[in-house]
């Protein structure tokens, strides 16, 4: 089981929580366009479009991404943990023979 770091680094946590806000805006704007070129192609009447400010079905749908994205990416600063630099006079481990 994965251990989970009890004091993360808070600049890890604000761009974790940074990344997982576009990556949610990016991900809403993909399904969005998927969403409304079926919408035009097949006649559907799905009420989804970009204009999230107008359309409930959006933001719901928008905030869904955005948070699930920002808790997966805190979710992967809790559990992993950062990387060390490598002393200069530590030796590698790796025969260059």
């Amino acid at each position: 089981m994965t251990e989970v770091r009890q004091k993360p680094d808070p600049l890890r946590l604000a761009s974790a929580v940074l990344l997982g806000g576009m990556v949610g805006v990016i991900l809403f704007l993909i399904v969005a366009l998927i969403i409304g070129f079926f919408n035009n192609s097949m006649g559907m009447n799905i009420p989804l479009n970009l204009l999230a400010l107008e359309n409930i079905t959006s933001v719901i749908l928008l905030v869904i991404f955005i948070l699930a994205s920002i808790g997966w990416f805190v979710h992967l600063v809790l559990v992993t943990p950062p990387t060390e630099a490598e002393e200069p006079g530590e030796p590698d481990d790796t025969d260059d023979d």
